[in-house]
């Protein structure tokens, strides 16, 4: 059995990754509603910068088995099919 104080720092560690996630997705729809189309080089900068970024921390908190990689790779795989989502839709609506 784990400790309490383990059980709570992955929590954390998921719900801090899950937000950063969000923050992302957030970004970038205001990118396509306010600033620029998805074939811009600026919106295509900041999704792979924030991605970038975002495995990374992933990778930090497998690394200290806060997380599992499948959580890790379910996180990034959700991020992707939802940026997907807006992408597509935001090309439908051009």
């Amino acid at each position: 059995m784990m400790p309490e104080a383990t059980i709570d720092h992955r929590e954390k560690a998921h719900a801090l990754l899950k937000a950063d996630a969000d923050n992302i997705l957030r970004l970038i729809e205001v990118q396509i509603e306010n600033l620029t189309m998805p074939q811009c080089p600026v919106y295509e900068d900041v999704l792979d910068t924030q991605m970038f970024g975002l495995s990374r921390e992933i990778d930090f908190a497998v690394r200290l088995d806060l997380i599992s990689e499948n959580e890790g790779r379910a996180l990034l795989e959700n991020l992707e099919k939802k940026l997907n989502i807006l992408h597509e839709a935001s090309q439908n609506s051009v």
